[in-house]
């Protein structure tokens, strides 16, 4: 009877964190594009990996050439493919890292109770303008960024760099206002651009009553690290994007809940 070898089972206590660190880093991407347009991607270059394994037991020279080529480039492709998905997780990893460690301080020294009250402050006005934008189906893109990037946002936008205030984000988004059609960015405490031209999301399996605005504030959380609150000119329904996905007809207690929550 063959004897096994314990010694290839042995592992000591670095092997169980590097493991754990290797599928926290899977999970983690997981949810970087689960339900996006670059799980689609990653899933045809899966198919063409395991495709160049089977060609290549099989001794199929031209194939094996041509996908062997594929495979040399690998990196830079994967890099290329999913460069909005790498710099949305590097923004996660060094936000987690700095604003994470600056809340507990926060809490430590003001209390929790201070430090909910103030961000209650901030997210009254939003809230507010959104009620009276459902009620009168006014159409509205607010979108929440953690940096305010310059050169992404302010080469298509109006600068403001105003207060947050609920009359504002109202008058902006006003029908027939000169800055209603395109997107609100918040950042912090003040409202820093109006009328943005955002990128439209490339997700084909959207509902299809979503229209420009809905494809708009997916877009944008896709390709940055923000979240995005939608109001529907046609039925006044509030839907909230984060990551590429989008919760639709979202009560206010939820929106409250999630705006606690990201901003």
């Amino acid at each position: 009877m063959p004897s096994i070898d314990l010694h290839l089972f042995k592992f000591n206590l670095f092997d169980v964190v590097d493991v754990l660190l290797v599928a926290f880093l899977i999970y983690q991407l997981y949810n970087l594009i689960r339900g996006t347009i670059a799980a689609n991607i990653f899933i045809g270059l899966a198919i063409i990996c395991l495709l160049y394994f089977v060609v290549r037991a099989l001794e199929m020279k031209l194939l094996t050439n041509i996908l062997g080529n594929f495979m040399n480039v690998g990196i830079i492709a994967v890099v290329v493919v999913f460069q909005q998905e790498i710099r949305r997780f590097l923004l996660l990893v060094g936000r987690n890292a700095s604003l994470q460690r600056n809340r507990a301080w926060w809490k430590y020294f003001l209390g929790r109770n201070d430090v909910e009250k103030d961000n209650y402050k901030r997210i009254k006005p939003i809230i507010d303008a959104c009620k009276t934008m459902k009620q009168t189906h006014t159409g509205a893109l607010i979108v929440f960024v953690k940096d305010y990037d310059e050169q992404i946002y302010q080469n298509s936008c109006e600068v403001l760099d105003a207060k947050i205030s609920k009359r504002i984000l109202e008058a902006i988004f006003q029908k027939n206002g000169p800055l209603h059609d395109g997107a609100v960015v918040i950042s912090g405490n003040k409202i820093k651009s109006a009328s943005c031209i955002l990128p439209l999301t490339d997700n084909t399996d959207l509902p299809a009553q979503f229209g420009l605005r809905h494809r708009a504030g997916i877009g944008v959380t896709e390709a940055n690290d923000a979240t995005a609150i939608i109001v529907s000119e046609e039925t006044g329904e509030i839907s909230y994007a984060k990551q590429g996905r989008v919760k639709m007809n979202i009560s206010f207690a939820e929106l409250e809940k999630l705006l606690n929550k990201d901003y």
